[in-house]
């Protein structure tokens, strides 16, 4: 496996408004029709000090905690507010969870994406060519993937 020379580029005007179809489900109430794959993420902008929303995967869950990745890497809006306010809000089905962010090392990545891909390999492999990898499906590859892939860990703070 090898990186792209390139991070993947974010979407802009009809894939962006694409990408974000899913925030309005949420806010109409229809956040289950995503069968727990998927949660919003309320977090705070680092400039700006407004809320922000964005729709991520969820890629484990345990109780009262949910990790995610940065498909767009560390330059990902979200994950740049999470580094500066790492206290936020998600829903996840129609319930709302405060959370505390904790950034994953390139070790925890690296077993996070290899368990990812036990669990869901047609995704991880999406995820892996999205992020400009190519993964032949061992774990090696995949745990060498999740070392370069920025992972996030939310951890629900109202248990």
């Amino acid at each position: 496996m090898r990186p792209a020379p390139r991070r993947p580029r974010r979407p802009s005007g009809g894939r962006r408004r694409l990408a974000r179809l899913p925030i309005h489900l949420y806010r109409g109430g229809l956040g289950p029709l995503f069968g727990g794959r998927l949660l919003l993420l309320i977090h705070t902008g680092r400039t700006s000090g407004r809320s922000r929303e964005v729709v991520l995967e969820v890629v484990h869950r345990e109780q009262g905690q949910w990790t995610v990745a940065s498909g767009f890497g560390p330059e990902a809006q979200w994950y740049r507010n999470l580094r500066r306010t790492p206290a936020a809000t998600i829903q996840f089905g129609r319930r709302y969870h405060p959370v505390v962010a904790q950034f994953l090392s390139p070790e925890e990545g690296g077993q996070a994406m290899v368990e990812y891909a036990r669990r869901r390999p047609r995704a991880a492999r999406a995820l892996c060519r999205f992020m400009g990898f190519t993964a032949d499906g061992s774990d090696a590859d995949y745990r060498v993937a999740g070392e370069q892939i920025p992972f996030v860990r939310l951890e629900a703070t109202d248990r």
